[in-house]
């Protein structure tokens, strides 16, 4: 039986992306490590607001230094998105996207939360060739449905994180924003 939450705990990712040496759009992604409720899935660095933090801006850009070491002084927000929610979970997520500046070395994360940094070209999510469907059927939920992702690799980037990124491509690509 699927869990239906009345109320959503607040958590904030960082949707960083940047212009490569060749000037491609990239987007940063983490792959959490397997384990938990989103193991193994891929997601953008941030999550629960801790008591702590006194705006949802900064639960991600502190959750972002946590797991991927990328500094709040390497990231410019350039808006704050539609948050989201996740039945799976019970968080209302709200997004930032961000212009950053990639780290000179090799990316380093959080090893016991994250298992790797990917980075994904931006046109790359807009070739319909990345776009699948397909009919998942999961515990919690009393019936199959039909789920959309992007083939990223050999992953899949679907759920929360599709549902932010997708609305953004087209409007990253035409230039909506200076990256």
């Amino acid at each position: 039986m699927s869990t239906i939450y009345t109320t959503f705990r607040e958590a904030a990712v960082l949707v960083p992306v940047y212009r490569d040496a060749a000037g491609d759009l990239q987007l940063v992604l983490v792959r959490r490590g397997d384990f938990g409720v989103h193991g193994g899935q891929l997601a953008f660095p941030g999550g629960k607001r801790d008591p702590e933090d006194n705006s949802l801006l900064a639960t991600a850009l502190r959750e972002t230094e946590e797991e991927i070491h990328l500094p709040p002084t390497s990231v410019e927000v350039l808006t704050q998105l539609p948050a989201v929610s996740t039945n799976a979970s019970g968080f209302r997520v709200t997004p930032f996207l961000g212009r950053i500046t990639r780290p000179a070395e090799a990316w380093r994360w959080m090893e016991h939360e994250i298992a790797e940094v990917l980075e994904v070209s931006v046109r790359h999510l807009a070739d319909p060739a990345t776009h699948g469907e397909e009919l998942v059927q999961f515990p919690n939920w009393p019936d199959p449905q039909q789920i959309a992702f992007y083939r990223v690799g050999e992953y899949r980037l679907w759920g929360l994180s599709y549902r932010i990124i997708r609305p953004l491509v087209v409007p990253l690509l035409a230039g909506k924003w200076k990256i």
